[in-house]
């Protein structure tokens, strides 16, 4: 764990509850990782997004990458207030719970398209392009989680594009 979220945990809520909510947005500790802690914690999102996709229903896998998003604003924000910061690099429940959106619609099967997929949600949300900034400014778990959603929305569309253009062969 870094010594600063350490300190934060030492001087802020010590209940099962509040432990519990950081060890979810930490990603069960992988965010505290001092090398790329969003792609480490990002790694979770891959085993989600798979499982989401087991529910063959397109519509119910909307419901549940909602749910998680939605849920998400409410773990963010609340981590976040205890380990002190508007978006302590530590949180990657926001990587993690978006991931999904990026393979939506595009079935994990192939690992070219598992790479492609976590590389350019990471590219996205690393880089940030318009308006994915912006929404950073949200306040709350809203900032912590609407950017990544947006990372999640922007590499969804290239890897359909990639499969449109044929680039990675058959999906």
């Amino acid at each position: 764990m870094h010594v600063e979220a350490t300190e934060e945990l030492r001087h802020g809520d010590q209940s099962l509850a509040g432990r519990l909510i950081v060890w979810v947005a930490t990603g069960f500790g992988f965010g505290f990782s001092p090398i790329v802690p969003g792609s480490c914690g990002a790694l979770w999102g891959l085993p989600l997004a798979w499982a989401v996709q087991q529910c063959t229903a397109l519509w119910l896998q909307l419901v549940i990458v909602t749910a998680l998003c939605g849920a998400g604003v409410w773990i963010c924000g609340a981590a976040a207030r205890r380990l002190g910061g508007s978006d302590p690099t530590c949180i990657v429940w926001d990587e993690i719970a978006t991931l999904p959106i990026t393979f939506f619609g595009i079935p994990m099967v192939d690992g070219r398209w598992i790479i492609a997929g976590f590389v350019l949600h990471r590219l996205f949300d690393i880089f940030k392009p318009p308006p994915t900034r912006r929404l950073e400014r949200l306040p709350g778990g809203w900032g912590i989680m609407a950017d990544d959603c947006m990372a999640g929305v922007y590499s969804n569309i290239v890897l359909h594009a990639i499969g449109w253009l044929g680039i990675l062969g058959a999906r």
